[in-house]
Protein backbone atom coordinates (compact mmCIF):
# COMPACT_ATOMS: atom_id res chain seq x y z
CA UNK A 1 0.00 0.00 0.00
CA UNK A 2 1.41 3.33 -1.25
CA UNK A 3 0.92 5.94 1.48
CA UNK A 4 1.78 8.86 -0.85
CA UNK A 5 -1.62 7.17 -3.40
CA UNK A 6 -4.72 7.43 -1.60
CA UNK A 7 -6.76 7.37 -4.70
CA UNK A 8 -5.40 3.71 -5.77
CA UNK A 9 -6.71 2.38 -2.01
CA UNK A 10 -10.11 1.28 -2.52
CA UNK A 11 -11.74 2.48 0.86
CA UNK A 12 -10.98 6.51 0.09
CA UNK A 13 -13.31 8.46 2.60
CA UNK A 14 -16.71 9.84 0.84
CA UNK A 15 -16.58 12.60 3.41
CA UNK A 16 -13.64 14.18 5.28
CA UNK A 17 -14.36 17.42 7.43
CA UNK A 18 -11.55 19.04 8.88
CA UNK A 19 -11.36 22.21 11.56
CA UNK A 20 -8.95 24.58 10.33
CA UNK A 21 -7.46 26.04 13.05
CA UNK A 22 -3.60 27.70 13.62
CA UNK A 23 -4.29 30.46 11.16
CA UNK A 24 -3.71 33.19 14.17
CA UNK A 25 -1.17 31.50 16.03
CA UNK A 26 0.74 30.81 12.55
CA UNK A 27 1.02 34.51 11.99
CA UNK A 28 1.96 35.59 15.52
CA UNK A 29 5.04 32.93 15.44
CA UNK A 30 6.45 34.62 12.26
CA UNK A 31 5.82 38.08 13.64
CA UNK A 32 2.82 38.83 11.45
CA UNK A 33 -0.77 40.32 12.49
CA UNK A 34 -3.12 37.61 12.25
CA UNK A 35 -4.81 38.46 9.07
CA UNK A 36 -1.80 37.33 7.42
CA UNK A 37 -2.58 33.76 8.74
CA UNK A 38 -5.77 33.74 6.99
CA UNK A 39 -4.81 34.53 4.01
CA UNK A 40 -2.42 31.99 3.79
CA UNK A 41 -4.92 29.48 4.95
CA UNK A 42 -6.80 30.27 1.45
CA UNK A 43 -4.06 28.91 -0.55
CA UNK A 44 -4.43 25.93 1.58
CA UNK A 45 -8.22 25.52 1.45
CA UNK A 46 -7.27 25.92 -2.44
CA UNK A 47 -4.55 22.64 -2.34
CA UNK A 48 -6.66 20.52 -0.04
CA UNK A 49 -9.60 21.27 -2.25
CA UNK A 50 -7.69 20.01 -5.54
CA UNK A 51 -6.52 17.21 -3.84
CA UNK A 52 -9.60 15.85 -2.17
CA UNK A 53 -10.99 15.88 -5.78
CA UNK A 54 -8.24 14.24 -7.16
CA UNK A 55 -8.02 11.84 -4.47
CA UNK A 56 -11.93 10.79 -5.04
CA UNK A 57 -13.31 12.12 -2.12
CA UNK A 58 -16.73 13.26 -2.78
CA UNK A 59 -17.60 15.51 0.06
CA UNK A 60 -15.15 18.24 2.00
CA UNK A 61 -16.50 19.88 4.55
CA UNK A 62 -14.63 23.40 6.15
CA UNK A 63 -15.09 24.71 9.18
CA UNK A 64 -14.88 28.17 8.03
CA UNK A 65 -16.40 30.52 10.55
CA UNK A 66 -18.10 29.36 13.62
CA UNK A 67 -20.89 31.42 15.11
CA UNK A 68 -18.59 31.43 18.49
CA UNK A 69 -16.17 33.89 15.56
CA UNK A 70 -18.56 36.63 15.62
CA UNK A 71 -17.43 37.28 18.99
CA UNK A 72 -14.13 38.06 17.91
CA UNK A 73 -12.91 41.67 17.47
CA UNK A 74 -15.23 43.77 14.70
CA UNK A 75 -11.67 44.32 12.24
CA UNK A 76 -11.03 40.95 12.04
CA UNK A 77 -14.24 39.55 12.10
CA UNK A 78 -15.22 41.93 8.73
CA UNK A 79 -11.89 41.77 7.20
CA UNK A 80 -12.39 37.39 7.36
CA UNK A 81 -15.85 38.03 5.74
CA UNK A 82 -14.09 40.07 2.83
CA UNK A 83 -11.46 37.64 2.41
CA UNK A 84 -14.01 34.64 2.11
CA UNK A 85 -15.88 36.22 -0.27
CA UNK A 86 -13.43 37.56 -2.38
CA UNK A 87 -11.59 34.36 -2.41
CA UNK A 88 -14.16 32.00 -3.44
CA UNK A 89 -15.53 34.58 -5.84
CA UNK A 90 -11.58 34.18 -7.69
CA UNK A 91 -11.76 30.74 -7.30
CA UNK A 92 -15.14 30.01 -8.48
CA UNK A 93 -13.85 29.90 -12.24
CA UNK A 94 -11.48 26.79 -10.89
CA UNK A 95 -14.39 25.09 -9.00
CA UNK A 96 -16.69 25.15 -12.17
CA UNK A 97 -13.28 23.88 -14.13
CA UNK A 98 -12.66 21.36 -11.65
CA UNK A 99 -16.78 20.04 -11.62
CA UNK A 100 -16.79 21.21 -8.01
CA UNK A 101 -20.28 21.94 -6.54
CA UNK A 102 -20.06 24.84 -3.86
CA UNK A 103 -22.45 25.06 -0.68
CA UNK A 104 -22.42 26.59 2.80
CA UNK A 105 -24.08 25.15 5.79
CA UNK A 106 -25.17 27.28 8.74
CA UNK A 107 -26.78 30.48 9.94
CA UNK A 108 -26.94 32.68 6.75
CA UNK A 109 -29.10 34.95 8.33
CA UNK A 110 -26.56 36.18 10.60
CA UNK A 111 -23.91 36.97 7.49
CA UNK A 112 -23.04 40.07 6.27
CA UNK A 113 -25.62 40.97 3.19
CA UNK A 114 -23.03 41.24 0.66
CA UNK A 115 -21.29 38.33 1.84
CA UNK A 116 -24.50 36.08 1.43
CA UNK A 117 -25.55 37.33 -1.94
CA UNK A 118 -22.10 37.15 -3.23
CA UNK A 119 -21.73 33.56 -2.12
CA UNK A 120 -25.06 32.57 -3.05
CA UNK A 121 -23.97 33.45 -7.16
CA UNK A 122 -20.95 31.26 -6.43
CA UNK A 123 -22.99 28.55 -5.28
CA UNK A 124 -25.53 29.13 -8.30
CA UNK A 125 -22.66 29.03 -11.18
CA UNK A 126 -21.37 25.72 -9.90
CA UNK A 127 -24.69 24.10 -8.45
CA UNK A 128 -23.79 21.68 -12.03
CA UNK A 129 -20.95 20.41 -10.92
CA UNK A 130 -21.13 16.45 -10.43
CA UNK A 131 -17.83 16.19 -8.51
CA UNK A 132 -16.42 16.98 -5.30
CA UNK A 133 -18.98 18.77 -3.32
CA UNK A 134 -16.90 21.48 -1.23
CA UNK A 135 -19.07 22.54 1.62
CA UNK A 136 -18.01 25.50 3.82
CA UNK A 137 -19.42 25.50 7.22
CA UNK A 138 -20.17 29.87 7.56
CA UNK A 139 -21.98 31.06 10.73
CA UNK A 140 -21.96 27.03 11.92
CA UNK A 141 -22.51 25.93 15.27
CA UNK A 142 -23.78 22.54 15.97
CA UNK A 143 -25.96 23.06 18.71
CA UNK A 144 -27.65 25.61 16.89
CA UNK A 145 -28.01 23.38 13.90
CA UNK A 146 -29.44 20.52 16.20
CA UNK A 147 -31.71 23.37 18.35
CA UNK A 148 -32.87 24.66 14.68
CA UNK A 149 -33.67 20.66 13.58
CA UNK A 150 -35.88 20.41 16.77
CA UNK A 151 -37.53 23.46 16.51
CA UNK A 152 -38.37 21.96 12.97
CA UNK A 153 -39.44 19.22 14.29
CA UNK A 154 -41.56 20.51 17.38
CA UNK A 155 -43.45 23.34 15.03
CA UNK A 156 -44.32 19.90 12.51
CA UNK A 157 -45.85 18.16 15.42
CA UNK A 158 -47.79 20.85 16.94
CA UNK A 159 -49.40 21.76 13.92
CA UNK A 160 -50.57 17.60 13.56
CA UNK A 161 -48.21 16.83 10.67
CA UNK A 162 -46.02 14.34 12.79
CA UNK A 163 -46.79 12.03 15.62
CA UNK A 164 -44.03 10.84 18.19
CA UNK A 165 -43.84 7.70 16.52
CA UNK A 166 -42.77 9.47 13.64
CA UNK A 167 -39.82 11.00 14.79
CA UNK A 168 -36.37 8.27 14.30
CA UNK A 169 -32.99 9.62 13.86
CA UNK A 170 -33.56 9.73 9.76
CA UNK A 171 -36.31 12.29 9.98
CA UNK A 172 -34.09 14.21 12.64
CA UNK A 173 -30.96 13.48 10.22
CA UNK A 174 -33.02 15.25 7.35
CA UNK A 175 -33.81 18.21 9.44
CA UNK A 176 -30.18 19.31 9.47
CA UNK A 177 -28.33 21.62 7.62
CA UNK A 178 -26.37 18.21 6.43
CA UNK A 179 -29.46 16.53 4.80
CA UNK A 180 -28.69 14.28 1.91
CA UNK A 181 -25.23 14.51 2.56
CA UNK A 182 -23.61 11.35 4.50
CA UNK A 183 -21.87 11.73 7.45
CA UNK A 184 -18.09 12.80 8.02
CA UNK A 185 -15.75 9.52 7.56
CA UNK A 186 -12.84 11.14 8.68
CA UNK A 187 -12.31 14.68 10.90
CA UNK A 188 -8.70 16.21 10.80
CA UNK A 189 -8.14 19.01 12.90
CA UNK A 190 -5.13 21.11 12.13
CA UNK A 191 -3.10 23.23 15.12
CA UNK A 192 -3.20 20.46 17.47
CA UNK A 193 -5.80 21.18 19.86
CA UNK A 194 -8.14 17.96 20.95
CA UNK A 195 -11.86 18.90 20.82
CA UNK A 196 -14.18 19.20 18.27
CA UNK A 197 -15.65 23.17 18.64
CA UNK A 198 -19.07 22.84 18.61
CA UNK A 199 -18.86 20.87 14.84
CA UNK A 200 -20.92 18.68 13.71
CA UNK A 201 -21.49 16.93 16.52
CA UNK A 202 -24.49 14.82 15.72
CA UNK A 203 -22.71 13.69 12.64
CA UNK A 204 -19.39 12.52 14.14
CA UNK A 205 -21.11 10.10 16.52
CA UNK A 206 -18.82 7.08 14.28
CA UNK A 207 -16.10 9.60 12.48
CA UNK A 208 -12.45 8.95 12.48
CA UNK A 209 -10.54 11.25 14.05
CA UNK A 210 -7.09 12.55 13.38
CA UNK A 211 -5.14 16.01 15.01
CA UNK A 212 -1.83 17.07 13.75
CA UNK A 213 -0.02 19.84 15.17
CA UNK A 214 0.64 21.25 11.95
CA UNK A 215 -1.09 24.84 11.62
CA UNK A 216 -3.44 25.23 8.34
CA UNK A 217 -1.63 27.53 6.39
CA UNK A 218 1.41 24.72 6.41
CA UNK A 219 -0.87 22.15 5.87
CA UNK A 220 0.01 20.52 2.73
CA UNK A 221 -1.46 18.17 -0.03
CA UNK A 222 1.29 15.09 1.32
CA UNK A 223 -0.32 16.10 4.84
CA UNK A 224 -3.90 15.14 3.49
CA UNK A 225 -2.79 11.94 1.31
CA UNK A 226 -1.22 10.68 4.45
CA UNK A 227 -4.05 11.27 6.50
CA UNK A 228 -6.03 9.40 3.93
CA UNK A 229 -3.81 6.78 3.99
CA UNK A 230 -4.11 6.49 8.06
CA UNK A 231 -7.42 6.23 7.83
CA UNK A 232 -7.67 3.35 4.90
CA UNK A 233 -5.65 1.38 7.55
CA UNK A 234 -8.23 1.73 10.47
CA UNK A 235 -10.93 -0.59 11.41
CA UNK A 236 -14.13 0.85 12.07
CA UNK A 237 -16.69 -1.02 14.04
CA UNK A 238 -19.76 0.79 14.60
CA UNK A 239 -20.17 -1.08 17.95
CA UNK A 240 -19.31 -4.21 16.63
CA UNK A 241 -16.01 -6.56 17.41
CA UNK A 242 -13.60 -6.81 15.02
CA UNK A 243 -14.46 -10.43 14.34
CA UNK A 244 -17.80 -9.64 13.43
CA UNK A 245 -16.43 -6.35 10.90
CA UNK A 246 -13.91 -8.98 9.63
CA UNK A 247 -17.51 -11.47 9.18
CA UNK A 248 -19.40 -8.58 7.56
CA UNK A 249 -16.48 -8.04 4.84
CA UNK A 250 -16.10 -11.36 4.37
CA UNK A 251 -20.07 -12.00 3.58
CA UNK A 252 -20.29 -8.68 1.40
CA UNK A 253 -17.07 -10.16 -1.11
CA UNK A 254 -19.23 -13.29 -1.33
Amino acid sequence: MNAQEPTKIHNVPAHVAIIMDGNGRWAQARGLDRSAGHVEGVATVRRITEQASESGVKYLTLYTFSTENWNRPKEEVDALMMLIVTAIERETPDLIKNNVCLTTIGDMARMPEFAAVRLRECMRRTSHCTGLTLVLALSYSSRWEILEAVKSIVSDAVAGQLAPADIDAELFASRLTTAGMPDPDLLIRTGGDMRVSNFLLYQIAYTELIVTQTYWPDYSKEDFKQHLAEFCKRQRRFGMTGEQVKSAGNNMNK
